[in-house]
């Protein structure tokens, strides 16, 4: 089944893989903390509390950096940011302005071009300058309430806050919690609240999340792979301002000559249309936590990301590109590039491809994808064992 995605959702296709990616994206390019700031002293439990807190976000205006950097081989460069390769690799930057959960503006500027999310009350736009087109969605009354998007709104955290409450997910009794001393962001002082898997199967070592000292809101997220002294993830502000966004920042009208989609939402509760696919029924998961993995169907990898369905455990073959409107044209190529750097692997649970990275493994057997941020061992425990 091929699945139609917005260009902002793409960077999380398939929809499954996306709190795996979102723990995995980001890196290197957010300036280093200044001199240590001076605030009351808290626990962490008195830390965690508070980020966990369903408190509300202050009116803002922002820069947001996110990059990434997970040792993986060297990939085609298509020289579009928005390209597979430039996702993966890269970093973007992303302009903020935020008045509550319903009123906010998330602009994602390119060379020339510019993509835009606005929510303004019942109505949310997604404006793609360089493809000249916008979505608009009516929302269920009341959805600005909830922590989550709605189910056909752009899915990937769109700001530190969101990338935190996916990893505050996995606190429990698998989770070691500390704190670190206190850093300067965006010349903010901020607290530093440490999350560590207390499972040694898990590729993760730790992860830092950076809380502002005045609002407790999350600064800044960090994700260090086990072992490493520099973070692979890291979501973060540049720049910030307390201060309320200018009302104008939230109205938009679509540009004459704009090609328009209208994504009623309101009429189906934020949930797909009767007799429309779901597009998770071929999605599975197994364990919980730090160790979870995700299963799909290697086609609807391949179809998602706008590359030919190969055969279980081998790369796409080489030499053609994605539709140029997917991922920027270079799927097919940049996906080459990492499976042929995986290894064959084979054991009591079967035969496949494995790619590993610093904070990620995958594994191709019989159709299927299995990815997570764990060791290898935890992938073969999953064939055949996933829930769904």
């Amino acid at each position: 089944m091929r699945v139609k995605l917005s260009r902002r959702a793409r960077w999380a296709a398939p929809a499954t893989a996306v709190v795996v990616t979102a723990a995995v994206v980001a890196g290197l390019q957010i300036p280093s903390a200044q001199a240590t700031p001076n605030l009351p002293a808290r626990t962490p439990a008195q830390l965690l509390a508070e980020v966990s807190s369903d408190a509300a976000l202050p009116p803002l205006t922002g820069t947001m950096v996110e990059a990434t950097s997970l040792g993986l081989p060297q990939l085609p460069q298509a020289g579009n940011p928005t390209s597979l390769s430039s996702l993966i690799t890269g970093s973007h930057t992303l302009k903020i302005y935020y008045q509550d959960a319903s009123h906010f503006r998330l602009a994602i500027p390119q060379p020339e071009s510019e993509i835009d999310v606005i929510r303004n009350g019942p109505t949310a736009w997604l404006w793609n300058s360089a493809e000249d087109s916008v979505t608009k969605f009516e929302l269920p009354a009341g959805s600005g309430k909830s922590k989550q998007p709605a189910a056909k709104l752009p899915t990937p955290p769109l700001t530190p806050q969101q990338a935190a409450n996916l990893v505050l997910k996995a606190v429990g009794k698998t989770t070691v919690v500390s704190v670190e001393a206190n850093v300067m962001v965006a010349g903010e002082p901020c607290y530093q609240l440490v999350l560590a898997p207390k499972d040694g199967r898990s590729l993760v070592g730790k992860v830092t999340i950076a809380i502002d000292g005045k609002y407790g809101a999350p600064l800044r997220v960090q994700v260090f792979a086990k072992g490493a002294t520099n973070p692979a993830f890291q979501f973060g502000y540049t720049a910030l301002q307390f201060v309320a966004p200018a009302a104008a920042n939230y109205d938009f009208t679509p540009p004459p000559g704009a090609s328009v989609t209208v994504e009623n939402m309101a009429s189906a509760g934020g949930q797909p249309e009767a007799g429309q696919p779901s597009g998770t029924s071929g999605f599975g998961v197994y364990g919980t936590s730090w160790l979870t993995v995700a299963e799909l169907p290697q086609k609807d990898l391949m179809q998602g990301l706008g590359t030919n369905p190969a055969s279980s455990g081998t790369a796409p073959a080489a030499g053609g590109s994605g539709p140029a409107t997917v991922m920027g044209g270079d799927s097919q190529e940049v996906l080459s590039a990492l499976l042929g750097s995986a290894k064959p692997v084979h054991g009591a649970w079967g035969s496949g491809t494995l790619l590993t990275t610093s904070l990620f493994s995958m594994l191709m057997t019989n159709g299927e994808v299995y990815i997570g941020a764990v060791e290898p061992s935890v992938l073969y425990a999953a064939v055949g064992h996933t829930s769904r």
